[in-house]
């Protein structure tokens, strides 16, 4: 599984997302270990494995997980510009 090993590349203290779906949208990590993510592949991945449209994705992430705070190991979410 991809989220072995980024904990075993960054250490075990790594937050991902509860739905492993989301792993492909996995960018990078920051150096202070949070879990970066693409939002526009998270919209797509969601889209695609909720039988939404975009725009209900978009809706979703946006008030259930962009915002969410969870402590210094919340994952950053960023947007690319690339779709």
């Amino acid at each position: 599984m991809i989220r072995d090993k980024w904990a075993e590349e960054y250490g075990m203290d790594l937050l991902f997302l509860s739905e492993d779906f989301f792993d492909d949208a996995i960018v990078g990590v920051t150096q202070s270990s949070q879990v970066v993510y693409d939002i526009d592949r998270m919209i797509d991945l969601f889209a695609a494995n909720n039988n939404c449209t975009e725009e209900e994705a978009m809706e979703y992430l946006d008030f259930n997980t962009l915002c969410a705070y969870v402590g210094e190991q919340t994952p950053v979410f960023i947007t690319t510009g690339v779709r």
